[in-house]
């Protein structure tokens, strides 16, 4: 069996991480109570039901576009008017849903990083126990790319016509192995989360 699966390398545990050094806390010394840090979460409206609270007692979480009542659209608009139109959606580094303009962009702005996904593509790939946050061992062999190939030879460059028929996507949705998933992902707000995901004819999580 094979699978694109998220992972907690690149997620929230870093990130759990510094927050504790920032405070002056490295693990495992413990946090005194009344201690934490505000973390703004920029998910819009479109990706309420992905809204959530920390689940540490010394980070909480602001979701400060749902208070403003923004969607995508609407951040879109305002950056524009800011000159920062081109600025990209967030996501994990080692995202398995991100499309092929993501990788390239990766690959060909920032090679120690390209590097560092393609070393840890290839650690993933006959399961490991840190590899998902509930460390649970990986079965079968995972990759990060949804062609399912090492990602250093992964098809990044181009979407051929037989691709695209093979995933039996219409014109609306051709571009969604080019740009990735519509509403994007980030460590707190990571699509691997969602309890249910349904599934195309390649078992690929949509």
């Amino acid at each position: 069996m094979t699978r694109r699966q998220c992972t907690g390398e690149y997620k929230v545990k870093p990130i759990k991480q510094k927050v504790r050094e920032l405070l002056g806390h490295p693990y495992p010394s413990r946090i005194p109570k009344g201690v934490f840090v505000e973390q703004w979460v920029g998910i819009s409206t479109d990706e309420f039901h992905r809204a959530k609270d920390a689940d540490v007692k010394y980070m909480r979480n602001r979701h400060p576009l749902l208070d403003l009542g923004w969607s995508r659209a609407d951040c879109v608009r305002y950056l524009t008017s800011l000159g920062l139109a081109k600025t990209p959606k967030s996501s994990c580094l080692g995202c398995p849903f991100h499309g092929n303009a993501q990788w390239r962009h990766i690959r060909d702005t920032s090679p120690s990083e390209w590097a560092d996904v393609v070393e840890f593509d290839a650690a993933i790939r006959q399961g490991n126990a840190r590899a998902n946050a509930s460390g649970s061992r990986l079965l079968g062999e995972a990759f990060l790319h949804r062609s399912r190939v090492p990602l250093s030879q992964a098809p990044i460059d181009h979407v051929t016509a037989a691709e695209r028929a093979a995933l039996r996507i219409d014109a609306d949705e051709a571009d969604a192995p080019e740009n990735g998933v519509v509403d994007g992902c980030s460590p707190w707000a990571c699509r691997g989360d969602t309890d249910v995901l349904t599934r195309d004819d390649f078992g690929l999580a949509t």
